[in-house]
């Protein structure tokens, strides 16, 4: 168990979820932690993980073709491990399974399923979403610029789409657009060789840097009637995506303020200064204990909504209280990691800063705090306060 899993959630997994996430754990531990630090100062992503972590099941187990039966809270948990590692690991499995093969499971047919979600559950096929655009963050759901224009039996897309992960190297991008002829949002499947299709890696980002965001360009691009997704056809359909998708970033946010305290914690512990160590200081203490309860109020709250999530009565207020709470609390608890190293801190060897840095996405991206605390304050007050 993780230690800083104070209160023991993780006891509560099935014995085939335990095994599994301490299975996943191992290797993480062993392959890939050792070469994070790099990575991350290079802008690159592993490839070469992407086997092993389908031969582990990351990509299937929220699907039909997991090797066994298993609970959100589970696939929360193993978000977690990945984040606790690097967050971008968890971004990548999290656009690849919840956000492009779960709008396939959510909102495509029964043959775009059989066609693209064995293939994704196995690795072979990588996908992306791309919803936010260079001028739309927040306000898609009014403010989506790239078109959709039917033309025959094919449709023609055209625009552009930034902060896509996965799509620089991808295999295929659920891209989201609006239909000139309805005014609604759809979703359609697209191939990264088709035609008319550019994907630039964005440059000089300092938060997520192991996994790839591109800046999309569409012209012209065609797709058949076949790759429209079937049941995506209003925003609402792109929101029911990202209600399933928006608490697995609260759990990153979580793995990852596990990341920094364990590192902190054992910094402390062998950090001497003043003839003993730093971790035998209560002001040190002070830093290590409201960071441990950050990330424990932080842990109960996923647990508790991917619970709800197993019941089939989980909710929009619900993960977006759990996104905003556990990205804000992340926040507070990595700076005060960062703090126990001083000066050790800010370099890349410690490993912290890299937690420190990746909080500022998490804390934005799938619904900021602001947006996210408006969803809530909708429920609470039965009020919209959206323009």
């Amino acid at each position: 168990m993780l230690a800083a899993d104070l209160l023991g959630f993780e006891d509560d997994l099935t014995e085939p979820e335990r095994q599994t996430l301490l299975a996943l754990r191992a290797y993480l531990e062993s392959e890939v932690r050792p070469q994070v630090n790099g990575l991350w100062e290079r802008a690159e992503f592993p490839a070469e993980i992407i086997g092993p972590l389908a031969e582990l099941g990351v990509y299937s187990f929220g699907g039909d073709h997991a090797a066994f039966e298993n609970s959100a809270v589970f696939r929360g948990f193993v978000t977690l491990e990945l984040a606790r590692v690097d967050s971008s690991l968890a971004t990548f499995a999290g656009v690849h399974t919840g956000l492009a093969s779960g709008s396939i499971a959510l909102c495509g047919s029964v043959e775009q399923q059989a066609e693209w979600l064995p293939r994704m559950a196995t690795g072979e096929v990588i996908g992306s979403f791309a919803l936010t655009e260079p001028e739309s963050g927040s306000d898609v759901a009014r403010g989506l610029r790239t078109t959709a224009r039917r033309d025959g039996d094919h449709w023609v897309l055209n625009g552009e789409k930034r902060w896509i992960g996965n799509a620089t190297w991808g295999d295929v991008v659920v891209v989201w657009a609006r239909d000139e002829a309805d005014d609604q949002v759809k979703g359609f499947i697209v191939p990264t060789s088709t035609p008319g299709y550019r994907a630039d890696k964005i440059e000089g980002k300092y938060s997520l840097r192991i996994v790839q965001n591109a800046h999309i360009t569409l012209t012209d691009v065609r797709v058949p009637d076949s790759w429209h997704l079937a049941e995506a056809n209003s925003f609402a359909d792109t929101n029911r995506v990202l209600q399933a998708t928006r608490l697995d970033v609260a759990w990153s946010a979580v793995g990852n303020a596990i990341g920094a305290y364990e590192h902190a914690l054992a910094y402390a512990r062998a950090r001497t200064q003043f003839g003993k160590p730093i971790a035998s200081f209560q002001l040190v203490q002070d830093l290590l204990v409201k960071s441990l309860g950050n990330i424990t109020a932080s842990l109960a709250m996923v647990v508790r909504v991917a619970a709800l999530n197993d019941r089939g009565v989980s909710s929009d207020e619900h993960s977006a209280m759990a996104k905003l709470y556990a990205t804000s609390r992340t926040r507070e608890a990595v700076a005060w990691c960062r703090e126990i190293l001083g000066g050790n801190g800010i370099v890349i060897d410690y490993d912290v800063i890299r937690h420190f840095a990746d909080a500022e996405a998490q804390y934005s991206f799938e619904g900021t705090r602001e947006v996210n605390t408006l969803i809530l304050g909708r429920a609470i007050t039965g009020m919209q306060a959206f323009v």
